[in-house]
């Protein structure tokens, strides 16, 4: 049997050195310059892509951005201007309420010797008390103490419910809740005056209000419906034509 040569020592070595060596190092140096200018390429390509991606990230998230502070923009126009006609409508009422005030009669009457003042019958007796006690509330509303004039008004009702100013005050009863965005207790007072004082003349401003407050709390068939109602109920009414331009813009 012939016995097997083994490298020797110097040839080991050699090859030893030649695989602790880098793969370009077995080329010559003009294939390992062009491989490293080739991988030099392909890095900067890849540099130039990730950049050009986040240049565009970026000016999708400015774009954003503007439209962001431009819709921002609208809405804040949008609701000042629905302040604004608040505040138009509510002033309307106000001044057509405080007019149809001007022309009622003034009776009051005075109270009988030896009555109680504080007693029912004075109470029922002195419409002047109950207009003073009306303005009082109306004076609260003017100036935007809401919850106070709800209370006032409230208290106006229950100690007066037979008072021709009681319709006035429970409609504007609704309008304090009303200013407060409270459109649930809005609602229940504007229905109390078609329900207690359904021939005044706040009972058709008290149904427009409801379809208001419909449309606020994001049910326009409820709304469509209560200014159906006012046109039947109220066909020859200020707030009737106000629910017949609404139905039009349906």
């Amino acid at each position: 049997m012939r016995a097997r040569l083994l490298p020797s020592a110097p040839l080991l070595c050699l090859l030893s050195a030649l695989a602790a060596q880098p793969a370009w190092a077995l080329f010559d140096d003009k294939e390992a310059r062009q491989w490293i200018s080739d991988l030099k390429i392909k890095s900067e390509a890849r540099f130039d892509q990730q950049a050009k991606a986040q240049l565009d990230l970026a000016g999708q998230i400015q774009h954003q951005a503007e439209e962001i502070a431009r819709l921002r923009g609208q809405i804040e126009t949008l609701t000042y201007e629905l302040e604004q006609a608040r505040k138009r409508q509510q002033d309307f009422y106000l001044d057509l309420d405080s007019r149809l005030r001007r022309l009622e009669p003034q009776n009051a009457a005075p109270v009988s010797a030896g009555e109680n003042p504080g007693s029912p019958a004075a109470t029922q007796a002195a419409p002047g008390a109950e207009s003073a006690e009306y303005d009082a509330a109306l004076e609260l509303f003017k100036s935007s103490k809401y919850p106070a004039a709800a209370k006032a008004f409230k208290t106006f009702v229950e100690q007066h419910p037979d008072s021709a100013l009681a319709p006035n005050a429970q409609f504007w009863l609704g309008n304090s809740w009303y200013a407060q965005r409270n459109c649930t207790k809005a609602i229940e007072a504007q229905s109390f005056v078609l329900s207690r004082y359904p021939h005044s003349d706040k009972a058709p401003d008290a149904l427009l209000a409801i379809a208001t407050c419909q449309q606020d709390l994001g049910n326009p068939k409820g709304a469509n419906q209560s200014w159906q109602q006012l046109l039947e109920k109220y066909p020859n009414t200020p707030a009737a034509d106000k629910a017949r331009e609404r139905l039009k813009k349906k």
